[in-house]
Formats: structure tokens, sequence, C-alpha cells
């Protein structure tokens, strides 16, 4: 692969892997529109690894909060800090314990287009319902109760499945629970670092252990890549919520399944 084939994988994966839009449905058209082979499973782990960078660069002071909440929780000191932390961990669990159960089925059963072009559609729809509600949402991440924590948690674990968005789930099960967008969608933002930041670190070591000096350099060009277009993203999606709505990126997510639709239709595309 070439330096414009990475630039461009980096791109699709920085920019669409936390705005809610679905990255799978993305990652799907690039060898059908470019004919480019698979990239392979250490470039995917350098993008992922770049756009962790690039979360945690722009919420900084929110990591930095999470590094003292964790200290907090240590000495059981219960701050608010430290609930923030339990937080995040809370609904992280069940993504990771579904994840650990349906491996398998999500690996061999859940990738097929169709499936993906149903999911971008119908989850961009249930994003659209979720919106309408947020106009007078007034909820923020510190007034999270428990139980909405834990339904968000359990929303990020359908996006196991190809095309539903982590991102785009766990948002509109926030704005459902009465969150305001800008908060739904930096609580979305912060639990993407403990997952990311999982299969970050072992890629990374399996990388590294390789010896490939070759592969170790193009992943470094890639996460660099990813890194600025994911930051990039994020900007401008928490500018763009702090005054606009989700429509467009409901809207973009229906154009996406109508042009997977359409594929599939045409046989450019294996259902």
């Amino acid at each position: 692969m070439d330096i414009f084939q990475f630039l461009v994988i980096a791109l699709v994966q920085g920019i669409t892997e936390f705005l809610p839009i679905s990255s799978s449905a993305h990652l799907i058209l690039i060898p059908v529109v470019t004919g480019w082979t698979d990239q392979g499973l250490a470039i995917d782990v350098a993008a992922h690894i770049g756009t962790l960078a690039a979360v945690i660069l722009y919420f900084r002071r929110d990591v930095g909060r999470l590094a003292v909440g964790a200290r907090d929780a240590a000495v059981r000191h219960r701050t608010a800090d430290a609930r923030l932390l339990m937080q995040i961990a809370v609904a992280t669990l069940p993504v990771v314990v579904a994840g650990l159960v349906l491996k398998d089925m999500i690996a061999n059963e859940m990738r097929s287009p169709s499936l993906i072009a149903v999911t971008t559609a119908g989850f961009g729809l249930l994003l659209f319902a979720a919106d309408t509600r947020a106009d007078d949402a007034r909820g923020g991440i510190d007034t999270l109760a428990w139980t909405a924590v834990v339904l968000i948690g359990l929303a990020q674990a359908l996006a196991l499945v190809p095309g539903v968005s982590r991102s785009g789930i766990t948002i509109t099960a926030a704005l459902f629970l009465g969150l305001r967008r800008t908060d739904a969608a930096r609580f979305s933002l912060l639990l993407s670092i403990p997952t990311t930041a999982a299969a970050g670190t072992l890629g990374a070591s399996d990388l590294w252990q390789s010896g490939d000096a070759a592969l170790q350099t193009d992943a470094i060009v890639v996460a660099i890549f990813a890194f600025a277009s994911a930051f990039a993203a994020i900007a401008g999606m928490m500018a763009w919520l702090r005054k606009a709505s989700f429509l467009p990126f409901v809207v973009y997510r229906l154009v996406l399944a109508t042009v997977l639709g359409g594929l599939i239709v045409i046989g450019a595309l294996e259902p």
C-alpha cells in the first residue's frame, strides 16, 4: 500500500470513529470504491491509537478528572471525579461482557453489507427521534442517575453490531435520558476511551514484537493522520452541537444506507 491509501484509511477512520455515522459502514465502502485489498490489522490498530490520542487531547480536562477520580476512589473519597470514573467503568462493562460472549458471532455472522445498510438507516432514524427531544433538555453528565449510566452502557453493547455506530447509539440513549446534546456527545466520547485503549494497547504490543520496521513506520504515519482527522472531527462536532442539532448526521446516515443498498442491488457489493 502507498502513502495515499494510508492517508485515505486514516482520514476515514479518524473522521467516522467519533461522529454518529458508523465507521464500519464507511470502511466496507473503501475496497468497493477503490478496489484496494484489506489494509490489515496493524493499520487498523494504528488508526485506533491515533483516534484515542485525539479524544484524550480534546477532553484533557475530563481525562485529568478521571485520573484524580482514580486517586480519590483508591482512598474511598466520594468525590465528583471519582463518580465520573465509576460512571465510565459501569457503562463500559456491558460491552466488554457482550464482546466476550458474542465474539465469534460478531466476527462471522454480523458483517454483511445488507445488515450494515439496515442498521445504518434504522439507528439513524432512532437518533433523529432522540434528537427531537433534546431542545428542552437540561441534563448534564453530573446529573446522570446510575440507572441511566447502565442503560447507556447497555446501548453501547448494541454497537458490536456493525452499522449501529458506538457513538451514535450512546448519544441516542443519552438524549432519550434527558442529556443536552453537548453532554450526550461528551459522555459518549469519554466512554470510548477504555475500549479503544484496551484494543490499541494489545495491538500495539503485537506490532512492536513483530519486528517489522516497515510496517511499524506505516503504522506511525497512519496514527498521525488518524489523530489529526479525529481531532478535527471532534472539535467540529462539538462546536456544531453548541448551536445546532444532530439532523445533518441523521441525513448523512440515510444517504449512506441508500448508497449501500444501491450497490447491493446492482451487484457491486455482496449482500
